[in-house]
């Protein structure tokens, strides 16, 4: 790992953040590269996908399109242990999305109107499952579950082939127990064009969400305007804020952890305490080297004058995952975070995989202003207005003077009908 070391004042915590962003590697321009491809696939269909799985990829998949009886097949398949947790994941990440889902609202107004406030399933959501090189079938089910819970008609998963030219089964067999009845063997930019706007065998969706890499979301970025997204997601992040009650090592294998998502991520440790930092930095340099899966990400141990200060810095960072050991439960003071895991025993790891939280998190900083994927992703509120003929008279008088500061006269015309002509008035609707 790259580490820095850090010596806090507790002043200015925004530029600290800022500092601590700019460690990153800026992602490489790919708009260019992305818009290509979208055009391609628009222009090109099928074809235009399994070309573009040849050049970036290798090789064309060897069966494009996955069905529902190929997704249960590979469910059936799955060795009991694997199913078992992929089973439990499932449930877990279901009770929490069920528990998310909120209940239609109505409200009636003092002129006597009412508004109904529902909350509708969008028709159809793909779901992009990374894959080709590994296997990663958690991400088919943090995507899928919520759709299946916000009640979407028709659930897709698209990931890239392996070298066989067929879609991991295990990522298969989460997409079945997740809820998707279909898979599309592609990955990349060329996946996310062809559920945003259809090709001969895939039929387009309204919303597309899920992890990938920066050809990924920068096809969701420029196909946002077309099709529902989730977010652009980036590289991984873990802060770790902790005091003298915090288990090391532990820690210092959670920040290994994260650091097995690439080089591109951002890993932060904070305490108060420098003999303690300077421990789990010696634990981390001694760790992540005998552990071929960690990469060298930019990783900063940074010194705070208190547990409060360096939570006032995770608020300016908003950081995808923050990790709270501290002997006092401060996690009332977070807001921006992606998830936050409160106490020794609560690894990050436990929320990429079967503690219920979704993984599919804000990143960048984008937890200022979005939180995780849920069921709220795949349904959009839609609202039902019913004025009666008494609110009518109340309203239109305001409603008019509105209009008309606008320049619309004619919306104040609109409602003014309905206060000065009676519906059995012989001469209504003769001017």
């Amino acid at each position: 790992m790259r580490p820095e070391r850090i010596d806090w004042d507790g002043s200015d915590p925004r530029r600290l953040a800022e500092r601590l962003r700019a460690l990153q590697p800026g992602l490489d321009e790919v708009s260019d590269a992305v818009a290509e491809i979208v055009a391609s696939v628009a222009s090109g269909g099928d074809e235009a996908v399994l070309d573009a799985e040849r050049r970036f990829g290798g090789s064309a998949p060897a069966q494009l399109v996955a069905g529902p009886d190929d997704l249960e097949a590979a469910r059936d398949a799955l060795d009991p242990d694997l199913r078992d947790a992929i089973e439990l994941a499932e449930r877990n990440v279901r009770r929490v999305a069920e528990a998310e889902a909120k209940a239609d609202l109505r409200v009636t107004l003092e002129q006597g109107q009412s508004v109904r406030l529902r909350s509708v399933p969008v028709r159809s959501a793909g779901a992009y499952a990374p894959g080709g090189t590994a296997s990663y079938p958690s991400s088919a089910l943090m995507c899928t579950v919520p759709a299946a819970v916000a009640e979407v008609e028709r659930i897709a998963v698209a990931s890239p082939p392996g070298e066989d030219g067929k879609i991991d089964p295990v990522v298969l067999a989460a997409a079945a127990i997740g809820g998707a009845g279909r898979a599309f063997a592609t990955g990349g930019a060329q996946a996310i064009a062809a559920m945003a706007l259809g090709t001969e065998s895939i039929d387009p969706v309204d919303v597309v969400v899920g992890p990938g890499n920066r050809f990924v979301q920068e096809a969701k970025r420029q196909l946002s305007g077309r099709v529902g997204i989730d977010g652009v997601a980036g590289p991984s992040e873990l802060m770790v804020v902790f005091d003298e009650s915090a288990e090391l090592r532990w820690l210092a294998l959670d920040l290994c952890a994260q650091g097995e998502h690439g080089d591109d991520g951002l890993l932060v440790a904070v305490s108060d305490d420098a003999e303690r930092l300077s421990e789990i930095e010696r634990l981390v340099a001694q760790l992540a080297p005998a552990r071929d899966s960690v990469a060298s990400p930019p990783i900063a141990f940074i010194t705070a004058p208190s547990s409060e200060a360096a939570l006032e810095l995770a608020n300016e960072l908003a950081p995808e995952h923050l990790q709270i050991a501290c002997e006092q439960d401060l996690s009332a003071a977070v807001t921006t975070a992606g998830c936050v895991f409160v106490g020794g025993d609560s690894a990050a790891a436990f929320g990429d995989y079967a503690a219920g939280s979704n993984h599919v998190l804000p990143t960048g900083g984008a937890g200022r202003f979005t939180g995780p994927l849920g069921p709220s992703t795949f349904r959009r509120r839609m609202a039902t207005v019913r004025v009666t003929h008494e609110a009518a008279r109340e309203l239109a008088g305001p409603v008019a003077t509105l209009a008309r500061i606008e320049g619309f006269p004619v919306h104040g015309e609109s409602v003014e009908a309905r206060r000065d002509e009676r519906v059995d008035d012989p001469d209504r609707g003769k001017n």
